[in-house]
């Protein structure tokens, strides 16, 4: 079995950081190891005929070129031994190729299985800063490219060792000057190789940061299609994408002529060692030192040391991809910005008291704080609307209660413990959130509502549905609750994607609630529905509200009135009314 997506995550790490990208490679196919050798050994003994027939060759042309010397019956003994060894290949060949596949796919599936966890783990900081297309070559065409290094690794390089390895061998055995003459190859492709080396990494990383560049432009062109459209900037979209793919297609074509070149200096070279081969073996028989027969043999040999030595540098390009992706997967598997849960304080239950002390954060690359000095002590079961302008910090503070963000300044303490001490996942259990953007996944109303939970009775889901204000519509759907909802929920409404967000956060019965404008999407008379249901909801329940609408800011038994990061009021909604101040005016403006 192989490794979890844990201990690869730091095998990987290992290698990357030491930059030995072959032993990252075979890290990752640490626990396959007595898969890849079976793999060899049924590789070595399909592939043995391609080593044997040379010798055979030479002994029939010794057998009918000397009469006097042979008879005609030795034919058959070499003729019985190479067709036994081509029909071996039927059943090693297909051993070869299992047990080299199970282990290519498990790594595969693993490898993409850690990319998955470890994106789940970065900080959603870094899932601002990152750009969903990249991420997604990274996690498909990446993880392929490896998959084809490591095929050509344990099928093309292994054959071109092996075969190597026999024909320097049987023919160290045989005569001590040809094999001089083999071994000037050696160097002479070292060399090829080194010079072409850097050029085609170099290249190599252009190409892949341009494609990445380009699948994250087609991934927002796609999203983009209903604004395009509503503007008439087809053809402007058109164009913006056109000059990513041309930039594509220049940085693809100045590859591939750079492999071309390579290629064809080492096909030149590989064949003027041959013709070379076959002039010096033919001196040798001249003047006696081989047979007629070795000439053929050694041949043969240099061949496949040519041939094998071609191989290896011909698929030089496919191995330099294959390292540049590990480099693209290792920006994913090795990056330090994470969420960091590991050994903190489990959270079993949770109040809902809340305590901000002078909390600041500052976002990264900036100098100005989204918030500062913030301080405000919540008791649980309470609700507090946050009021301000754009710009003033809102969204910034539910991050912070979240846990997306951590305070760059102070501390926010939950039920007395500062939550820099806790394991932030355990306690998103205890927390329902309805974003102000509507997350919704490509599968039924049923699912989107239940994600994550199991054994929920009908009646709890219709009773949430209810509270909602989405039953009525769900029931008019010719699926009902099975009715599927496309691609981010594209088959529904605004307002009914808002109320099965809703109807998710609700079903949690969570001990806290972040609603960040969540009835932004919805009419004043769904609107008005759906804060019963809430009011009924967060009964006792510490609820966070961010909204402009005066009916939301009925439910908070307090509002905070926020200006550039900083609290500017604190009081009821009564209080404040009566004061004339910042939550006058916001209303007033609202009005």
């Amino acid at each position: 079995m192989g490794r979890s997506a844990t201990d690869l995550e730091a095998l990987f790490a290992e290698g990357f950081q030491q930059r030995q990208p072959f032993r990252t490679l075979f890290r990752l196919y640490q626990g396959f190891g007595w898969r890849l050798f079976l793999s060899v050994v049924f590789f070595v003994i399909k592939h043995s005929p391609v080593w044997v027939l040379p010798i055979v060759t030479a002994n029939i042309i010794d057998i009918v070129g000397h009469p006097a010397v042979h008879r005609l019956h030795e034919i058959w003994p070499n003729l019985i031994v190479i067709l036994l060894m081509i029909l071996q290949n039927l059943w090693t060949h297909t051993l070869h190729v299992r047990y080299l596949s199970e282990a290519v796919r498990g790594m595969e599936t693993r490898l993409r299985g850690a990319l998955i966890r470890r994106l789940q783990q970065l900080s959603i900081s870094f899932h601002h800063e990152a750009r969903s297309g990249q991420l997604q070559a990274k996690v498909l065409r990446d993880v392929e490219a490896v998959q084809n290094l490591s095929r050509q690794l344990f099928s093309s390089m292994v054959a071109g060792l092996f075969s190597i390895l026999v024909a320097v061998g049987v023919t160290a055995a045989r005569n001590w000057r040809v094999i001089l003459f083999y071994l000037v190859t050696v160097p002479i492709s070292t060399l090829l190789v080194t010079t072409f080396r850097r050029g085609m990494g170099q290249k190599n990383r252009e190409f892949r940061q341009e494609v990445e560049q380009m699948a994250a432009r087609i991934s927002e062109s796609i999203q983009m299609i209903p604004v395009t459209r509503a503007h008439g900037l087809e053809e402007k979209e058109i164009a913006r994408i056109e000059a990513h793919l041309a930039r594509v297609q220049d940085k693809g074509l100045r590859l591939d002529i750079f492999n071309a070149v390579f290629g064809a200096a080492a096909w030149v070279t590989f064949q003027i060692f041959q013709v070379l081969c076959l002039v010096f073996t033919g001196f040798l028989a001249y003047y006696g030192r081989i047979s007629v027969g070795d000439i053929v043999l050694y041949q043969g040999f240099f061949n496949t040391i040519v041939m094998a030595v071609a191989n290896i540098v011909n698929i030089y390009p496919e191995l330099s991809r294959g390292f540049e992706s590990i480099h693209s997967i290792g920006e994913i598997l090795c990056c330090t910005d994470l969420e960091e849960n590991q050994g903190k304080r489990q959270v079993r239950e949770v109040r809902g008291d809340f305590l901000f002390q002078d909390v600041t954060y500052v976002y990264p690359g900036t100098s100005a704080p989204a918030i500062r000095h913030f301080n405000l002590e919540v008791k649980a079961g309470e609700c507090i609307a946050v009021l301000g302008e754009s710009g003033a910090g809102k969204t910034t503070l539910l991050n912070l209660i979240v846990g997306f963000l951590r305070p760059t300044g102070g501390r926010i303490l939950l039920d007395g413990v500062d939550m820099n001490e806790l394991d932030l996942r355990t306690y998103r259990r205890f927390l329902a959130v309805v974003p102000q953007e509507t997350i919704l996944f490509s599968g039924t109303i049923r699912e989107n509502i239940l994600y994550g939970l199991s054994d929920v009775d009908e009646d709890r889901l219709w009773h949430a549905l209810t509270l909602a204000n989405a039953r009525e519509f769900v029931e008019k759907l010719p699926q009902g609750l099975d009715t599927p909802v496309g691609e981010h929920g594209g088959k529904l409404s605004g307002g009914q994607r808002q109320r099965i967000a809703i109807a998710r956060a609700l079903i949690r019965d969570p001990r806290i609630i972040v609603l960040d404008e969540a009835t932004s999407a919805l009419d004043s008379v769904a609107e008005s529905q759906v804060i019963k249901g809430l009011r009924a909801l967060i009964e006792g329940r510490t609820t966070f509200i961010v909204a402009h609408r005066l009916a939301s800011i009925r439910l908070a038994h307090r509002v905070v009135v926020m200006r550039q990061g900083t609290p500017v009021e604190i009081g009821t909604p009564a209080e404040l009314a009566a004061c004339r101040g910042e939550f006058h005016r916001l209303q007033s403006m609202e009005a």
